[in-house]
């Protein structure tokens, strides 16, 4: 019986330009895929708010904030007044723990940035310049040459302070709130933390401000007072007696 030949391959010789061409096709589309892909967002990406109602005040006040609730301090905010003979110096600050920074401007050498005061709405995330260490939210100084005040959180209601912080090598980013009176008498500056938020994808801007909506997750304020301490831990404090004691309370 006769074998019919079976049907192959046609190839074809195409021209140089061709292959070119679909070389450069193949490129193209193959951009334009990653492009897509490093623009879809994350499946699993949501925003983190507590509530606070947290004052921090002078002269030696202080809050540690932990955006995650990981047992770890992100950022401290100090509010400390140093006097002299004549003279009064208050500062209100964020400082950032190692791997991490606050949005900001800086200054000159030897003197921290200023802090961003953000209003509501303003994206936060890696097109801004974040500093290591401490940044000022507001001075007050009172001595020789009369009273003078610096900062961008001066008599603010509801601003937001842009934060970068670490979860597992990964940059995330956040906000805290806060509302800030400088007075001309008595404690010269009242701050009060009214919340924070941060967004759980990694790399990914978050908005100011934003607290609800089917991508944000709200804890219970309760959240925002200390930690709890191990069993240790608050024998050490024990054994310490009452001023350490009132250091961790955050006695306002």
């Amino acid at each position: 019986m006769q074998q019919l030949p079976r049907p192959g391959k046609t190839s074809f010789d195409l021209p140089t330009s061709t292959h070119q061409r679909l070389n450069m096709y193949a490129l193209a589309a193959g951009a334009a895929g990653v492009s897509v892909l490093a623009l879809a967002p994350d499946a699993d990406a949501k925003i983190v708010y507590t509530p606070a109602h947290v004052s921090i005040l002078g002269p030696r006040g202080s809050y540690q904030l932990d955006l995650n609730h990981d047992g770890i301090t992100d950022f401290t905010i100090s509010n400390t007044t140093h006097y002299n003979t004549d003279q009064a110096f208050s500062v209100l600050s964020a400082k950032a723990a190692k791997g991490n920074g606050v949005v900001g401007t800086f200054v000159y050498r030897g003197f921290p940035p200023n802090a961003h005061a953000f209003r509501a709405g303003t994206q936060i995330g890696p097109f801004e310049r974040f500093f290591p260490g401490a940044a000022k939210m507001v001075s007050y100084y009172y001595g020789g040459g009369g009273p003078s005040e610096h900062g961008n959180f001066i008599n603010v209601t509801n601003r937001y302070l842009g934060v970068s912080f670490q979860i597992n090598g990964k940059t995330h980013y956040g906000w805290a709130r806060f509302t800030v009176k400088v007075l001309k008498q008595g404690l010269r500056i009242q701050a009060e933390l009214t919340g924070y938020a941060y967004e759980t994808a990694p790399n990914t801007p978050i908005i100011a401000g934003k607290t609800s909506g089917p991508d944000v997750e709200e804890l219970p304020e309760s959240l925002s007072a200390p930690a709890p301490l191990s069993a240790p831990a608050l024998l050490g404090l024990l054994a310490l007696g009452s001023p350490a004691m009132a250091i961790w309370r955050r006695e306002e």
